[in-house]
C-alpha cells in the first residue's frame, strides 16, 4: 500500500468514525459499509487505493486480526456458564457444525464435479464459521429474547476456532492429493499444525493467566499495561507455536479458552479491546475484502457459485441447525431464526487469506471464488435482514409468554464488547 492508499483507508475510517451513530439499529452495517467503500476505492471503482492482498502489510494485518479474534472470542466464552445455562449453542456446535461441513461437501460434490472429494470439504469448512458482527442487530437486539440471541453470540464465538482445525487438515489433505511427490510432507505439517498447537495454546493460557492474577494481586501491574499484557500474550502463544511446528492460530483459540477460564481477576481490558482495536482491524479486513478480494472473486463468478453460495446461506446452513435443535423445544420460527442468522463473514475472509493462498490445492481460484461470493451475499442479505427480523421475531417471542425461547439465561459478553449487557457486573465478570 503507497500513502495515497493510507490515506483513502484512515480517511474513511474517520469519515465513518465521525457519523457511526447513524448506522446504529438500521439495515446497513459497518461491515456493509467498509465492503462497498473498499470496492469503490479498489481496481475496479475508481483506482485511487492499491490494495494487494498479498503485500505483505496486509498479511501482518490479517495474521494479527485472526489471532486476537481467536484469542479474544475464545476468552470471553465462561465454559461453566456455557454448561450450565446455554445448551443451545453447544447443540449448534456439537451436532450443527459437523452436519454443515457435511451437508456443504455434499452439495459442492454435485455442483462442482471437478473438484475432489477433499477439495469439496474443503469448501464447507472455509464456509461453515458464521460472524454475528455481518447481523449485529440481532445479538444487541432487546427486543430478540437473551437465550436466542446468545446462541448466535456463543456459535459464532467458538465455531471459527473449532472449524480451523478442519480447514488446515483438509488444506494439507487437498495439497497433498495435488502434489503427490510431496504428499508425506504435507501429512506431517498437517498434523503437527493441529496436534503441537493445542498444547501450546493449553500451557500458554494457563501460565499467563497465572502471571497476571499473580501480578494483578502483589500491585505488581500498571492498570494501563494490563491490554499491553494480554495481548502480547496472544501474539506470543501464536509465535511460540508457529516456531516448534504447531499451527499459531490454533494455539491462539486454545490460548484464549484456557487464559480467560483460569484468570481469577477480572480482565475488562479483553472487553475494552473488542469495542476498540478489535472493530478496527475487523473493519480494516472487510475493506481489504472489498477492494482486492471481492474484485477477484468476481472474475469466476458464474451462476452455479450464486447458486451454491444461496445455498450455503439456506438449505446447508439451516436443515442441520434444524436437526441439531431436535428435542430442544423451540418453536419452528426460532429454529429458522437462529438457522437464518449464521452469517459468513470474518473468519471465512481471514482463512483465505491466510491458509487456501498458501496452500497447493488445484482449483484454489475457484475455492476462493466460491467463499469470497458467498460472504459478499451474505453481508448484504444478512445486513438487510438483522434489524427488520429481529423486531419481528421480538414481537412474536413476546406473544409465546412462558416458553423455552424466553427462558432467563446469563449473558456473555459480544464480540462488539460490553455495550448490550449494561455493565452489570454479575454479567461481565466472566473472566
Amino acid at each position: 500500500m503507497n500513502l495515497v492508499s493510507i490515506a483513502v483507508v484512515t480517511g474513511g475510517l474517520l469519515v465513518f468514525s465521525l457519523i457511526s451513530k447513524w448506522f446504529q439499529g438500521s439495515v446497513v452495517t459497518p461491515p456493509m459499509v467498509f465492503i462497498v467503500f473498499g470496492f469503490l476505492v479498489g481496481s475496479e471503482g475508481l483506482a485511487i487505493a492499491n490494495v494487494d492482498p498479498g503485500h505483505t502489510a496486509i498479511h501482518f494485518i490479517a495474521e494479527l486480526t485472526l489471532v486476537l479474534v481467536l484469542f479474544t472470542d475464545a476468552a470471553r466464552i465462561n465454559l461453566s456458564r456455557l454448561r450450565r445455562d446455554h445448551n443451545l449453542p453447544v447443540r449448534m456446535l456439537v451436532i450443527g457444525l459437523p452436519l454443515t461441513m457435511v451437508a456443504g461437501t455434499l452439495i459442492a460434490v454435485q455442483l462442482f464435479p471437478e473438484f475432489g472429494l477433499l477439495e469439496a470439504a474443503l469448501l464447507a469448512a472455509l464456509l461453515a464459521p458464521t460472524d454475528a458482527a455481518l447481523g449485529q442487530a440481532v445479538v444487541s437486539a432487546k427486543v430478540v429474547p437473551v437465550r436466542i440471541r446468545q446462541a448466535i453470540n456463543v456459535e459464532s464465538g467458538l465455531n471459527d476456532g473449532i472449524a480451523l482445525p478442519a480447514v488446515l487438515l483438509l488444506a494439507a489433505l487437498a495439497s497433498a492429493q495435488h502434489d503427490a511427490s510431496g504428499a508425506g510432507d504435507w501429512l506431517r505439517f498437517g498434523l503437527l499444525q493441529v496436534t503441537l498447537g493445542p498444547i501450546v495454546g493449553v500451557v500458554m493460557g494457563y501460565l499467563g493467566g497465572r502471571l497476571l492474577d499473580m501480578a494483578a494481586e502483589r500491585g505488581w501491574m500498571n492498570t494501563s499495561f494490563q491490554g499491553i499484557g494480554i495481548l502480547s500474550l496472544a501474539v506470543f502463544t501464536y509465535v511460540a507455536a508457529e516456531l516448534i511446528g504447531g499451527n499459531g492460530f490454533i494455539a491462539a483459540f486454545v490460548g484464549g479458552m484456557v487464559f480467560g477460564n483460569s484468570i481469577r481477576n477480572t480482565c475488562s481490558f479483553l472487553f475494552e479491546f473488542m469495542e476498540t482495536e478489535g472493530q478496527l482491524l475487523m473493519l480494516i479486513t472487510f475493506l481489504v475484502f472489498g477492494a482486492a478480494l471481492l474484485p477477484e472473486g468476481l472474475q469466476h463468478f458464474n451462476l452455479t457459485i450464486f447458486f451454491y453460495a444461496v445455498l450455503s446461506l439456506t438449505v446447508i446452513r439451516m436443515v442441520p441447525i434444524a436437526i441439531s435443535l431436535l428435542g430442544a423445544k423451540l418453536s419452528w420460527p426460532t429454529q429458522l431464526f437462529l438457522g437464518w442468522f449464521g452469517p459468513r463473514g470474518l473468519a471465512s475472509i481471514l482463512f483465505v487469506l491466510l491458509i487456501l493462498e498458501e496452500s497447493d490445492v488445484a482449483h484454489r481460484d475457484e475455492l476462493l471464488s466460491i467463499t469470497i461470493v458467498t460472504v459478499g451475499l451474505s453481508a448484504l442479505l444478512h445486513g438487510l435482514s438483522a434489524a427488520p427480523l429481529s423486531n419481528l421475531y421480538g414481537r412474536l417471542a413476546a406473544r409465546m409468554g412462558k416458553c423455552e425461547e424466553n427462558q432467563p439465561t446469563s449473558e456473555l459478553p459480544l464480540r462488539e464488547g460490553l455495550t448490550h449487557l449494561n455493565n452489570d457486573p454479575a454479567r461481565t465478570s466472566q473472566t
